[in-house]
């Protein structure tokens, strides 16, 4: 009889370990500085005190760009705004607007007021009656966002200046709006909403989303090799194919829609995070300690369960009642039958949907609506395969000992992920009690005990005995080669991709591969320290937002920055670490800093300054290009 390999759980892990950080994208094109140019001109240019004047403040954008009204609600993109500065020579000056084209828009997934190509705004000026005669300069200021349909600048302000004379002997001149023309509401003091970091969702198909898609549908067709949903396969499929069902296209049909019932479930449970915690709270949960600690409790929860210590099921008085409703047959029955299903398989497929989630928090407001989809979609789809094709159903192989061994073998893994969010709880707050050494060789314990259970060296439940087979010992070696391939780490080598999982050497600082280059000295939350080093060298800053227990940034530190041509072009800034994820006064005024200049919260997050605080450049997310990084670094350098 063909047995599955019982490390199905260690190589769900192994997948998600390899596969990088979940949420990593590959930033889109760099925009320009500005693709937006201002100009202003006043009619008449001559008026008498107590007059009004009309001012045109033109906004050319370049091709491909678009600004956004100053109607904007808030909860979008940031509005524009538009103010004439305070001068002594202006009683009074309102705003008005022109008409804005109304369109989706993919970067905030809403519809949106834009302009393209260009606008005209108008500023009515009423002088002031004590202005005294001669020129004056007026100058309005705007505020704004620019985007493509593929990636948003951050807010930035511009002015542009025209002269009006006053002349008391000047003729009053009509001052018209055109009716298409609105008056524009005041400037909000509310909080910007965010940019997003990577890109939007249409921009997300490429190589990020597509990272992501994959080992969540990995994650669905791993679950089914669990106890909770193997067995229930061949139960499941008799209802089906047996004569109560009818004809095999009625069958297809309720497999059909069974499958649906676990897609909705699951689908539903990612549509729920999304809601509860939105887009703010889903950059952030990753981060969260006391997120971080209740994953930690709910995994060790499922990692005894599947060891053994005790059994975890849903309550009888809610499978049963689910269960008397899927019996009346029919597409409604196989709907209820697909929730009952979904419901009653959680106890082995929640350390996969728990992980998900967690990793989708990176990702942006849709993840983990896309993660659940995904994964529901590979954990139903035997029972729609099967349906179409039933004589493979009597080549499955049995349940036997193999689900007992897959079961526990899990269990390791998932013990493995609570150590991993504890120590994300540790950097939050700094203790320093799971550093890198305690975390490889917690990791590494667990594995070898995987393996010698595996080997049946290390008895803990009885799974059927007999020899060990080809499949268990390979599993066995992999797990004692993962194992091994850790100790590196414990003496603070670098451990490539699984670096973005855990804490970098005490007291190191990386080097660049090869020892070609000098440690990279980062001043830790000190802006203004940076600021005053830049001056002195005559360098500019790169200002690094990053966190704790951000694993995207954790990967371009010890991944990207240790490159030799990323280390050279970063020795030409002063560098600068500002944390947000953290519980101290530092990491809320860090955020709040990101937050009010650049319109974001995403982590990591990079920033090109010159000496005297002007933004050159920015750089959102992670990147695995070391060629684009290092154009953007030299660009920067360059124009500094």
């Amino acid at each position: 009889m063909r047995q599955p390999m019982p490390a199905a759980g260690a190589a769900a892990v192994f997948c998600w370990a390899l596969a990088g950080p979940l949420a990593a994208q590959t930033p889109p094109a760099k925009p320009k500085l500005d693709p937006v140019r201002w100009t202003l001109q006043f009619e008449p240019v001559s008026a008498a005190p107590d007059q009004k004047v009309l001012g045109r403040l033109t906004a050319t954008i370049e091709p491909g760009w678009h600004l956004y009204s100053l109607s904007t609600p808030k909860g979008g993109p940031n509005p524009t705004t538009i103010a004439l500065a305070p001068s002594p020579a202006v009683a009074q000056a309102t705003v008005f607007e022109p008409p804005a084209k109304r369109a989706f828009d993919p970067n905030f997934q809403l519809d949106t007021d834009t302009y393209e190509t260009g606008a005209v705004f108008l500023l009515r000026v009423e002088l002031a009656s004590g202005a005294p005669p001669g020129e004056v300069a007026l100058t309005a200021q705007a505020r704004y966002q620019a985007c493509t349909e593929k990636i948003c600048i951050p807010p930035v302000r511009r002015s542009a200046a025209a002269a009006v004379r006053i002349d008391p002997a000047a003729r009053p001149a009509a001052v018209q709006i055109p009716a298409s023309y609105k008056e524009a509401p005041p400037p909000s003091a509310a909080r910007a909403a965010p940019v997003p970091s990577s890109g939007p969702a249409r921009e997300a198909a490429a190589q990020g989303v597509a990272r992501f898609v994959l080992v969540a549908l990995s994650f669905g067709f791993l679950a089914i090799f669990t106890p909770c949903v193997f067995p229930m396969i061949p139960i499941t499929m008799s209802y089906f194919l047996g004569a109560q069902a009818g004809s095999r296209a009625q069958s297809v049909v309720q497999a059909t829609t069974f499958c649906l019932g676990v897609i909705v479930l699951f689908t539903g449970l990612g549509a729920a995070v999304t809601a509860i915690l939105g887009p703010f709270g889903l950059t952030q949960v990753g981060a969260n300690p006391w997120v971080n600690l209740f994953l930690a409790l709910v995994f060790l929860v499922f990692g005894l369960s599947l060891m053994g210590a005790f059994e975890i099921t849903i309550p009888s008085g809610v499978l049963t009642s689910v269960t008397a409703a899927s019996q009346r047959g029919g597409v409604a029955g196989a709907l209820i039958m697909g929730l009952a299903f979904a419901l009653a398989s959680f106890a082995c497929t929640g350390p996969f949907v728990g992980t998900l989630l967690a990793g989708s928090s990176q990702g942006g407001l849709y993840w983990p609506i896309l993660g659940m989809l995904v994964f529901a979609t590979g954990l139903a789809s035997p029972f729609f395969l099967l349906a179409l094709f039933p004589a493979y159903l009597a080549r499955l192989p049995k349940s036997g000992g193999w689900l007992e061994r897959t079961k526990v073998t899990m269990s390791f893994f998932i013990l493995a992920a609570v150590v991993e969010y504890l120590s994300k709880i540790d950097r939050v707050y700094q203790w320093n009690l799971l550093t890198r050494e305690r975390l490889l060789a917690s990791w590494i314990v667990l594995l070898v005990l995987a393996a010698l259970y595996l080997l049946d060296v290390l008895k803990l439940k009885e799974a059927g005995g007999g020899p060990v087979g080809l499949g268990r010992l390979s599993a066995a070696a992999l797990l004692l080669i993962l194992a091994v391939s850790l100790v590196p780490g414990l003496f603070g080598a670098r451990l490539g991709e699984l670096d973005a999982y855990v804490p970098e050497p005490a007291g190191s600082a990386w080097k660049a591969a090869g020892g070609g280059a000098s440690e990279l000295q980062w001043i830790k939350n000190n802006y203004r320290e940076a600021l005053q080093l830049a001056r002195q060298s005559g360098k500019p800053v790169l200002a690094s937002f990053t966190g704790y227990a951000c694993t995207n940034c954790h990967w371009m530190k010890t991944n990207m920055f240790t490159r030799p041509e990323i280390a050279a072009a970063l020795d030409q800034y002063v560098l600068v670490e500002l944390y947000t994820d953290g519980t101290d006064d530092a990491s809320e005024a860090n955020q709040r800093m990101e937050e009010t200049r650049f319109g974001t919260i995403a982590i990591p997050f990079y920033v090109i300054l010159r000496s005297d605080d002007t933004v050159v450049d920015t750089f959102p997310g992670l990147t695995r290009d070391a060629g684009e990084f290092e154009r953007f670094l030299k660009r920067g350098a360059a124009a500094s």
